[in-house]
């Protein structure tokens, strides 16, 4: 068995060879049909008993080849599909040698008609053929492509050729974001964009990536959220908006984390969340209806999850209470919180604030219970600072997040649109930052400045498109939803 070395060697001297006859790198081709294309019209001229001696010209990547003698079959795929060549010393004379310098994974062009052979495989009888690009490295072995799950992330380009796992989640996604939109355009929400390089990363509790400006020297951050600008707009009369963008969070990666992935987010205004928990069980079901045909989807571990009866919901401290037995509103100092954490197994980093210590308890113990969609309403105040509190209860707002498979799927609040409020909570925050705790809500002056010239009532929303892929697709792991996801260093 030759080493890849020489397999490469050996390739090289081949389009040397091709070279001196003519150009195996062109910039034009003449395709006439896809392979799908030529099929389909072959089978129907032949169904309608039609002549079918259809003259193509079809192009592909080589993904098998059996020469034999003056004959020889060769398979090409291009992204419609694969279809079989038929090629002849006698019908193609000086070109047939031509097949001896030829490998898997070239890319080659073909000129002929199509018929049924023996065996009733729909081929072309080759009457003209040329290679449009030489590969100089072999494709991983056909039956079992990259088998290794960091080579598959690490070298997505193969992946996508031996994989159909992947090309079909790849083409998928697409179609989700797509369903995405259309559900919004038809709610006549606008669609916007909004600065990806901002000044102060605001919106989120998160770590944000931090570059240089040279012409302004400046510091910038590159987004953790599409929310304060979204909100501007509102500000500024639309009511209906939604965006759907990259963000960048300066966190670890894992199988539910990115530090760089989409996020859709909209704000209407004059509703408030639970019209945007209503709206959310909509989209979800116009998701699922787009890409299973129906309002379930099945995991690959047989998990059915329902989008029209499987519905849930319950409050944040009753959630706690339920599955962990901590109702947090008798432990109001870090000190115990902590202790009462601990006293369940969970040890938590002393450094951090009450709120994030309170959402370490959530992730630990509540959400790898929540299933089915299910809705958690009302938070601890100081776990949002951007939601609208609660009238008849200031220490909660008017917030739900929805989980599903045990992983959060979607964000919602009420939203906070009382200038003042919202300073004193973006102070309360930022002193937290002075103690330590890096992701919490950062003060942006300019939007408190923009929200003090009124924003209307609003219900907002954020979902991670990524893990919504991940959900759709019954993957486990986000980064078979990422073409290209982040990776570690190799060791």
């Amino acid at each position: 068995m030759p080493s890849e070395e020489e397999l490469i060697k050996n390739r090289l001297q081949k389009r040397l060879d091709l070279l001196e006859q003519s150009d195996v790198y062109p910039a034009r081709v003449n395709r006439t049909h896809t392979t799908r294309e030529a099929i389909n019209i072959f089978e129907t001229s032949e169904n309608k008993n039609e002549n079918t001696e259809l003259e193509i010209t079809i192009v592909g990547r080589v993904r098998s080849q059996r020469l034999m003698g003056k004959m020889a079959f060769i398979h090409i795929e291009d992204s419609s599909g694969q279809i079989q060549l038929h090629f002849t010393q006698n019908k193609l004379l000086n070109t047939f040698k031509n097949l001896k310098l030829l490998d898997i994974g070239d890319f080659i062009q073909t000129t002929g008609t199509i018929f049924r052979t023996k065996t009733k495989e729909v081929t072309v009888s080759v009457d003209q053929w040329s290679i449009i690009t030489k590969a100089l490295r072999p494709l991983p072995e056909k039956w079992h492509g990259l088998t290794d799950i960091e080579s598959r992330y690490r070298q997505r380009h193969l992946d996508l050729i031996t994989n159909e796992r992947s090309q079909e989640i790849a083409l998928t996604r697409p179609k989700i974001v797509q369903a995405i939109r259309e559900f919004f355009w038809a709610k006549e929400f606008i669609e916007v964009e909004t600065p990806v390089l901002q000044q102060a990363a605001g919106g989120a509790a998160a770590r944000p990536f931090t570059t240089h400006h040279n012409a302004l020297n400046r510091d910038l951050h590159l987004r953790i959220s599409l929310e304060l600008y979204l909100k501007r707009l509102l500000i500024g009369g639309f009511e209906k908006v939604f965006e759907i963008g990259r963000v960048f969070r300066n966190e670890g990666v894992s199988t539910r984390h990115n530090p760089e992935f989409t996020l859709l987010e909209s704000y209407e205004a004059y509703v408030d969340y639970k019209h945007v928990a209503k709206m959310v069980k909509e989209l979800f079901r116009h998701i699922a209806l787009n890409i299973s045909g129906n309002h379930k989807i099945e995991q690959s571990d047989g998990t059915i999850i329902d989008f029209e009866n499987g519905w849930q919901e319950t409050t944040y401290r009753q959630a706690l209470i339920d599955h962990a037995g901590i109702d947090y509103t008798e432990h109001q100092s870090i000190t115990s919180l902590l202790t009462v954490a601990e006293s369940k197994g969970l040890t938590i980093p002393k450094e951090i604030s009450w709120a994030t210590a309170l959402d370490n308890i959530m992730s630990t113990f509540v959400e790898p219970h929540l299933i089915q969609p299910t809705f958690i309403f009302d938070y601890p105040t100081e776990l949002s600072p951007l939601a609208k509190r609660k009238t008849e209860n200031p220490n909660l707002v008017e917030r739900f997040e929805l989980f599903i498979l045990g992983s959060e799927i979607a964000n919602a609040y009420s939203e906070l649109n009382d200038p003042v409020d919202q300073r004193i909570r973006m102070n309360a925050q930022a002193l937290k930052a002075s103690s330590g705790d890096s992701e919490i809500e950062l003060v942006d002056e300019e939007f408190l400045e923009a929200l003090e010239h009124g924003m209307p009532p609003a219900g907002g929303l954020g979902i991670g498109v990524d893990r919504l892929v991940q959900l759709f697709m019954g993957e486990q792991s986000i980064r078979e939803i990422l073409l290209f996801p982040s990776l570690r260093q190799p060791q």
